[in-house]
């Protein structure tokens, strides 16, 4: 006990190393120098982490599954309503052949029928009352968008699988969010991007998670990079 607080005490005082990395090597002295603490640490070990993961509301099955976690290298989350907050709202409008007016009221005209969330935020941006007696046609396709007769023209507005069932090839964009293209009579007439918000919570987990991973990346095997 005595060899490891010195290990961890004097590298510091004397030669300038860091106390993190000292404290380690000292933890790893006790360990290895009393095989005792070793089978005594494992499972108190496994019993601290289910018990912290439960306090914050993460049921763990058994601890082979706790010890599993740290090889996971993906981690998957449902996005909408999990990690953002359901509010969808448009963020950015690209037109072509028509103002950006004309292309929101387009899109929500196309949309009017539909109870997506984010058909609603287009007719949210769109700020006017729509007159949905202009729609005489209306096909909703799974998986790709809208195609609906607008004032005697066929309004395509979905995903670049729709456009390329209309006949036309979509402008990429860069912006983050979901890209809804407008197309009428298989002219593209530009792409509305809607998007979410992160929780608060979320963007302060990430965060945190970002700071650990520089740490352990600079600290790793006990050794500063």
């Amino acid at each position: 006990m005595a060899v490891a607080a010195l290990l961890a005490l004097v590298p510091p005082l004397i030669v300038g190393g860091e106390w993190l990395v000292w404290l380690n090597r000292s933890l790893i002295f006790l360990v290895i120098s009393c095989p005792c603490a070793l089978v005594v640490s494992v499972p108190l070990t496994f019993f601290g982490g289910i018990g912290g993961a439960s306090r914050k509301g993460i049921l763990v099955k058994s601890s082979n599954y706790l010890e599993m976690m740290a090889h996971i290298k993906t981690v998957v989350f449902d996005k909408t309503g999990t990690l953002t907050e359901g509010n969808f709202s448009v963020t950015a409008v690209y037109s072509q052949m028509v103002s950006e007016h004309e292309l929101i009221e387009l899109a929500a005209l196309a949309e009017s029928f539909s109870d997506h969330p984010l058909s609603a935020s287009i007719r949210d941006a769109c700020n006017l009352p729509l007159d949905k007696t202009r729609v005489t046609g209306y096909e909703n396709i799974a998986g790709e968008g809208v195609v609906a007769i607008i004032d005697n023209r066929k309004v395509y507005a979905g995903n670049e699988k729709l456009m390329s069932r209309a006949g036309v090839s979509p402008q990429s964009c860069e912006k983050i969010g979901t890209i809804v293209h407008v197309a009428v009579d298989s002219v593209y007439m530009g792409h509305i991007v809607v998007s979410d918000n992160l929780k608060a919570a979320i963007r302060r987990d990430h965060r945190k998670a970002e700071s650990l991973w520089s740490w352990k990346n600079n600290h790793a095997y006990g050794r500063p990079q």
